[in-house]
């Protein structure tokens, strides 16, 4: 016992009463962390090029008009897109590896309607006025998007539409039950206060459209697919056979048409499944006829789906023959088909089963297998255009061509005219990318158009950001897109998806109301916080936690994050640690 107390007695720890910040135990390092913000997978995969994984942060945090004005920099119809975007962002989420994807396009919805419930204003960075004018014909979504960016990078554009309200294909081809017509034309008053100038009942001729040419710096063509594409068989021309997009049309006009009794829809496409439900709810019973199988349909699954639950009947692999007119019905005869491979796009390859045909008596038939321009010169220039009549060859793009006039006027084509898929959101991307590129070309030479195009794509492309383009914060964000080993999934648990309610089937099929409900704002912000936030820092603070050294500083609002090299070893301890992969780790740079 007194040998112990001897030896404490004489036991001396070493201690120091000076600072040891001289000892800078960053020159230890040969590797460096940095904060390098990254691409998240389901921003590739919008055609809108949407910034989702900020967007669904900021919806955590309950900053719900920032998260809307993060979206109209990049899609100025989120109301929308929210209810009838395919949402192909979901598709590519990483979460969906873990558990199952976010619901983005309810988050996108939710946040339009919330900022139209509270007439939330926005005053997005606009650049100074160029002084030059655009003319749009058609204010479909692609027309409705030009109008938007061309406003915020400094043209002054008028939109020229033929029918007497706005919208387009959004009006008059998508059913009040998906889309309600408040919904648009929230939407639509927005862009007006924007400055855009709407010029509703002017239908724009083959001669005023070359009078335009002449009174502005460019003229964009957005007129859609509005003439239905014929079937090339006996009788499609005769009584009881009627156009999808017409009936559709007739619809939102107020008008409503006799169904009773069963008709045949023929196409498999999302006007089939609309003509076809439609049909349900005024009382009718609906079959769609396709010449091809149900997963090889065009139309949306969650629109085929719901099509099949609330009584449509499909007939798949029976392609048309003839129509013809037996008393008060259409005789509608198909051909049994078969599948033999797949054909070019991946899609059954069919073929005559060699069986004889059949006929299906119905009241009455719907063609909708597809449209096309209305007039010849709504057309784009052939990629091997003549350049007899133009001062430069046409520029083809991946949603857009343009085409300059001898006199000087720029010709743009864009939406379906352009687009090889033909839906919403890639008329909303051709817009965009129209607008860009017409800026492009007038401040650079049409040289110049596909190089700053290239600085401006979302991860691998082909979508755009107009943010990175008007130089805002997006434009320090690196392409690569993260994958899902990439995210440190130990800060993440299992959690069930939002489920979207709806009307019961009852209450869909009795009338045209909007199907899916509302959510509420707390279930938005906690499906919004399952999102990985992919490549981006959400001030998670884990990197502060770690650091052996000390060495993450922080701004006054927490926010702002640095790193003092002068005592950062490099032991990467913050990088395995960031849960989203905001952070990298690399070989210090040589001095």
């Amino acid at each position: 016992m007194e040998t112990e107390l001897s030896l404490k007695k004489n036991m001396y720890m070493a201690r120091t009463s000076v600072t040891t910040e001289s000892n800078k135990t960053g020159s230890w390092r040969f590797l460096r962390p940095r904060y390098e913000e990254k691409t998240s997978p389901c921003s590739t995969a919008c055609p809108a090029g949407e910034d989702i994984a900020r967007i669904e942060m900021l919806i955590t945090q309950g900053a719900f008009k920032e998260a809307w004005e993060t979206i109209l920099r990049e899609n100025p119809l989120p109301g929308v897109c929210g209810r009838v975007c395919y949402h192909p962002c979901e598709g590519r989420c990483n979460r969906r590896e873990f558990d199952t994807s976010i619901a983005v396009h309810t988050m996108e919805r939710f946040l339009a309607d919330t900022a139209a419930r509270n007439e939330t204003k926005t005053a997005l960075k606009k650049l100074s006025p160029k002084g030059k004018r655009v003319a749009i014909i058609g204010s479909g979504p692609a027309g409705l998007s030009a109008a938007w960016f061309l406003n915020m990078l400094g043209y002054e554009s008028e939109i020229f539409e033929s029918m007497p309200e706005a919208g387009g294909l959004l009006r008059w081809g998508i059913p009040a039950y998906r889309l309600p017509a408040t919904v648009l034309d929230n939407e639509i008053v927005r862009i007006e206060n924007q400055g855009v100038r709407i010029r509703v009942g002017e239908t724009v001729s083959a001669s005023r459209f070359e009078e335009l040419k002449t009174s502005y710096n460019a003229v964009f063509l957005g007129c859609g697919y509005w003439r239905n594409r014929t079937l090339n068989i006996p009788g499609e021309s005769g009584e009881g056979v009627e156009d999808g997009l017409s009936f559709l049309r007739q619809l939102r006009q107020g008008v409503k048409p006799d169904v009773t009794g069963v008709s045949a829809i023929i196409g498999g496409g999302n006007t089939a499944i609309d003509v076809a439900r439609s049909i349900i709810r005024m009382g009718g019973r609906a079959v769609i006829v396709y010449r091809r199988r149900r997963e090889d349909m065009p139309a949306f699954d969650e629109e085929i789906e719901s099509a099949l639950e609330e009584g449509v009947e499909l007939r798949e692999l029976l392609a048309p023959v003839q129509i013809a007119v037996k008393g008060s019905d259409c005789i509608l005869t198909v051909q049994q088909m078969k599948v033999e491979g797949l054909d070019r796009d991946g899609r059954g390859k069919i073929v005559n089963d060699g069986t004889s045909p059949v006929e299906i008596s119905v009241q009455r038939v719907f063609v909708a297998t597809g449209s096309a321009a209305v007039e010849t010169w709504h057309e784009p220039p052939p990629a091997k255009a003549d350049g007899h009549h133009t001062a430069l060859p046409p520029l083809h793009l991946s949603h857009c061509t343009l085409q300059q006039e001898p006199q000087g006027t720029l010709i743009i084509y864009g939406g379906d005219l352009t687009n090889t898929d033909k839906n919403v959101t890639q008329a909303i991307a051709s817009g965009k990318q129209a607008a860009m590129a017409l800026d492009t070309l007038f401040q650079s030479g049409a040289d110049a158009v596909r190089k700053r195009l290239a600085a401006c794509l979302v991860g691998e492309g082909p979508s755009l950001s107009m943010e990175i383009y008007m130089n805002g914060p997006r434009k320090e964000r690196k392409p690569h897109i993260v994958s899902y080993q990439e995210i440190n999934t130990d800060y993440f648990q299992f959690e069930p998806r939002v489920i979207q309610p709806r009307l019961l089937i009852e209450e869909r099929t009795s009338s045209f109301d909007e199907i899916e409900l509302k959510i509420s704002a707390n279930t938005a912000m906690r499906e919004a916080g399952r999102c990985f936030n992919c490549g981006i820092c959400n001030d998670c603070d884990n990197c502060y936690l770690f650091c052996p050294d000390v060495c993450i500083l922080r701004g006054r609002d927490m926010t702002e994050r640095h790193i003092d090299y002068d005592y950062c070893k490099g032991c990467g301890l913050c990088v395995v640690e960031c849960p989203r992969n905001a952070m990298t780790l690399g070989e210090e740079e040589k001095l």
